[in-house]
């Protein structure tokens, strides 16, 4: 029984192999701006883009056990809002889903990026998924319908969501080959693909420039709930779901 607990406390870490020591690492900058779908001016939206740098050098990510760990990234539920909107996480991270209202919630995904529903559950619980595999994954409350998050899995440790300035920095990189990719929740997949570009990392930093991005011309539809319906007012205008 005591070498099963002794075990239990070791996480699962990607490690990559051949990745240079602590002080041979290097900063990674950028600044980006999101451009509104049909003008130059600057869009509206106060949204994030996600940045990460894939190893094109590095053989693929071997998993070890290693002790200690961090701590698992958080989607938290208060005032009817996912905090933050969108995260960035590497390939078999566990995230929380703490909820912090007074009142239940039913997050839930049916998107390829990472199918789950955690059904109701109340104030001061939390509920967790591990995102197993690369790609975007958009998170609904089955309740309230102005919820919405974005998870973006990679296969990569390397990465950053820009703030609220446009500006991004991802730290701790080998020097090395990469390439550099972005998301954003209201640009087209390939305009997206376009913006992909292979970068070399040196231990002196690197900066990717000015990046511009452009909002597509689609317009947004109002998501359905979790049996693929439209979400009933009388459910979620109810007491149950709107005060303590």
């Amino acid at each position: 029984m005591k070498a099963a607990k002794a075990t239990a406390l070791f996480l699962m870490t990607p490690l990559y192999a051949g990745a240079a020591p602590g002080p041979h690492v290097a900063r990674v900058t950028g600044q980006v701006t999101v451009l509104a779908a049909k003008g130059a001016q600057r869009s509206q939206r106060d949204e994030r883009v996600a940045f990460w740098l894939k190893p094109l050098d590095a053989p693929s990510p071997v998993v070890l056990m290693v002790a200690g760990g961090h701590p698992h990234p958080r989607l938290i539920q208060r005032d009817k809002v996912f905090d933050p909107h969108i995260l960035v996480v590497e390939v078999g991270s566990q995230v929380d889903f703490p909820n912090l209202d007074p009142f239940f919630h039913n997050v839930f995904s049916l998107f390829n990026g990472k199918r789950f529903d955690l059904g109701l559950y109340e104030s001061g619980s939390t509920r967790a998924v591990r995102f197993d595999r690369e790609g975007v994954c958009y998170i609904f409350c089955n309740i309230h319908p102005q919820m919405s998050a974005v998870v973006v899995v990679v296969d990569t440790p390397y990465f950053a969501v820009s703030d609220s300035r446009g500006e991004i920095a991802v730290r701790d990189v080998p020097p090395g080959r990469y390439q550099a990719k972005f998301w954003e929740e209201h640009c087209a997949s390939k305009a997206l693909d376009d913006l992909s570009r292979n970068i070399t990392v040196s231990e002196g930093g690197v900066s990717v420039g000015t990046i511009q991005l452009q909002e597509s011309e689609q317009p947004a539809t109002a998501h359905l709930n979790k049996y693929g319906k439209t979400y009933d007012p009388e459910v979620f205008e109810s007491p149950l779901y709107t005060k303590p």
